[in-house]
C-alpha cells in the first residue's frame, strides 16, 4: 500500500514539475518583452513632442545656442547630399568642409554633365528632407531606433575617416560620433526614440531654414560669397534661378509631406526598457 501512495506522489510532484518546465519559458519571454507606452507615445505624438520641444527651446534666451549643434548636423546633411549626390552620378566626392558659423561646403570633381551637375546642386538642398524623412519612416520601433542612432554614429565617423578636410570638422565629427554612439548604447529606449524623433524633425525644419537660401543667387561660406545652389542649377540647365529654388522647394516640401504621412499613418507605441 506504500508503494502506489509513493508513485501517486511521484506522479504528481513530476507533473508539477513538467508543467512548471513547459511554464518557466512563457512566464521568462513574457518577462522579457517590453510592456508598449500607451499611444500617446507613439511616433506621431514622439514627434510632435520633439517640435513643441524645439519651438519652445528656439524662444529661449540661450535656446539658439543650444540647438547650434544640431545646426551644424544640418549643414552636415546638407553637404553629404551634395557629396553623395556626385558618387551617384559617377563624380568624385573629394572632401567635406564644415565652419562654426554654420556654413559649409562639398567638394566633388568630375564631369558628370549639366543634367549630372544640376542633380549634385539640387541633392544639398534636398539632403537634410530625405535624411530626416527617412529617420522617421525607419524608427518603427526602439530596437530600430537604437540602431540607426548606431548606424547614425557610423556613418559620422566614416565621414570623419573619408572625407573630412578642415580642423573645425573633424572636432565636431568626432564629438558628434561619440556622443550619439553613447546614447544608442546607453540610453533608454525612450529617449532613444525622442532623440531620433528631435533629430529627424531639426533636419526637416531644416527646409524651413534654408527656404531663404534656395531663392537666392549667392550665399556667405566662412564670410567668402559662392554662388548658391539654385545658381549652380541654373547655369547648368538655364532658367533663372529662383525658377529652380522654387522647384526644389516644392519637392522637399512633397517629400517632407509623403514622409510625414507615411512614419504617421501606422503609429504604433514606442517601447520602453
Amino acid at each position: 500500500m506504500i508503494r502506489p501512495t509513493h508513485w501517486v506522489k511521484w506522479v504528481k510532484s513530476h507533473a508539477l514539475q513538467s508543467d512548471y518546465t513547459e511554464a518557466a519559458p512563457r512566464y521568462n519571454r513574457r518577462m522579457n518583452e517590453t510592456k508598449p507606452l500607451p499611444a500617446a507615445m507613439g511616433s506621431r505624438s514622439l514627434l510632435l513632442l520633439a517640435i513643441a520641444a524645439i519651438a519652445v527651446i528656439w524662444q529661449l534666451p540661450y535656446g539658439q545656442l543650444a540647438l547650434y549643434p544640431f545646426s551644424l548636423l544640418a549643414t552636415y546633411a546638407h553637404e553629404m547630399g551634395h557629396g553623395l549626390s556626385a558618387l551617384l552620378v559617377g563624380a568624385e566626392f573629394d572632401r567635406i568642409v564644415l565652419h562654426a558659423d554654420g556654413s559649409g561646403m562639398a567638394y566633388w570633381r568630375g564631369d558628370p554633365g549639366p543634367l549630372g551637375s544640376a542633380l549634385v546642386a539640387a541633392g544639398g538642398l534636398l539632403g537634410p528632407t530625405v535624411a530626416g524623412v527617412t529617420l522617421l519612416l525607419l524608427a518603427r520601433s526602439p530596437r530600430l531606433a537604437r540602431i540607426l542612432l548606431a548606424m547614425l554614429a557610423a556613418l559620422v565617423l566614416l565621414t570623419l575617416a573619408f572625407w573630412a578636410r578642415n580642423l573645425f570638422a573633424i572636432g565636431f565629427l568626432f564629438a558628434t560620433s561619440a556622443l550619439l554612439a553613447a546614447g544608442a548604447r546607453w540610453l533608454p529606449d525612450l529617449v532613444v526614440a525622442f532623440l531620433l524623433h528631435f533629430i529627424a524633425a531639426l533636419l526637416c525644419l531644416a527646409w524651413v531654414r534654408d527656404l531663404g537660401y534656395m531663392f537666392s543667387n549667392h550665399a556667405f561660406i566662412d564670410g567668402v560669397a559662392h554662388p548658391s545652389d539654385s545658381a549652380m542649377i541654373s547655369s547648368a540647365l538655364v532658367l533663372p534661378y529662383w525658377f529652380w529654388g522654387g522647384l526644389v522647394a516644392l519637392v522637399s516640401l512633397a517629400l517632407l509631406a509623403l514622409g510625414l504621412w507615411v512614419a504617421t499613418r501606422r503609429d504604433t507605441g514606442i517601447a520602453q526598457s
